[in-house]
C-alpha cells in the first residue's frame, strides 16, 4: 500500500515542484497547445534543471504568446531580439530559435497528421504506458519510443528533441507513468 504523503523524490522540498508533480507530471495531456508547451519547456531545460524551467514558466507562457503555436511560428527577427532580452525566460539564442521552428514544424504536423496530440500519442499506441519503477534509479534517461519519438520529431524540422529530451516529455505529458509505485500519484494517473 502505497502512504498517501509519499511523493517522487524529486518533487520533495520544493512548493512550486510539488505541486507540479502533485497535479501536472505524468498526467495524460492531450491538448496540441498543451503539448506544444511541454515541448519547448523540455527543450529549454537541455542541460539545466526542471526546477529552474519551471520556474520561469509563467516568463515563458507571457513571452510566447500563451505558446498558441501559429502565434509563435509567426515569430520574427523582432521577436527574437525581444525574446533575448526577456529575463523571465531562458535566452539561450538556439533555444529560442527552437521553439519558433518548433512553432512552425508542428502547423505542418497538425495539417498532415490531424494533431499534435495524434502524432505524438502514436508512439505509444494511443494509450499511456504504465511502468512499474519502484526507485527514481531505475527509471531510463531514454527509450525505444522515445528515440523513434526523436527521429519522427527531427525529420519535421523539430530541434531540442534529442531521445533524453523526448523522454522527459514523454513523462510530463503521461504518454508513461514513471511515478514511482510508493508514490500516492502512481495510482491515480
Amino acid at each position: 500500500m502505497t502512504d498517501p504523503f509519499t511523493r517522487c523524490a524529486w518533487a520533495d522540498d520544493d512548493p512550486l515542484m510539488q505541486r507540479y508533480h502533485d497535479k501536472e507530471w505524468g498526467v495524460p495531456t492531450h491538448d496540441d497547445r498543451a503539448l506544444f508547451e511541454l515541448l519547448v519547456l523540455e527543450g529549454a531545460q537541455a542541460g539545466l534543471s526542471w526546477r529552474t524551467v519551471l520556474h520561469r514558466r509563467e516568463g515563458y507562457r507571457a513571452a510566447f504568446g500563451g505558446f498558441d503555436i501559429a502565434t509563435v511560428a509567426a515569430y520574427g527577427d523582432p521577436d527574437r531580439e525581444r525574446l533575448r532580452a526577456d529575463s523571465r525566460i531562458i535566452r539561450n539564442r538556439a533555444k529560442i530559435a527552437a521553439a519558433i521552428a518548433n512553432a512552425r514544424a508542428t502547423l505542418v504536423v497538425q495539417t498532415e497528421q490531424g494533431s499534435l496530440d495524434a502524432f505524438l500519442w502514436s508512439f505509444v499506441g494511443g494509450e499511456p504506458r504504465r511502468n512499474a519503477f519502484l526507485n527514481l534509479a531505475d527509471l531510463p534517461a531514454q527509450t525505444d519510443e522515445s528515440r523513434t519519438m526523436s527521429k519522427a520529431l527531427r525529420r519535421y524540422g523539430f530541434s531540442f528533441v534529442g531521445p533524453t529530451i523526448c523522454y522527459a516529455f514523454m513523462q510530463s505529458a503521461g504518454l508513461v507513468n514513471d511515478h514511482i509505485t510508493s508514490c500516492f500519484r502512481y495510482g491515480q494517473v
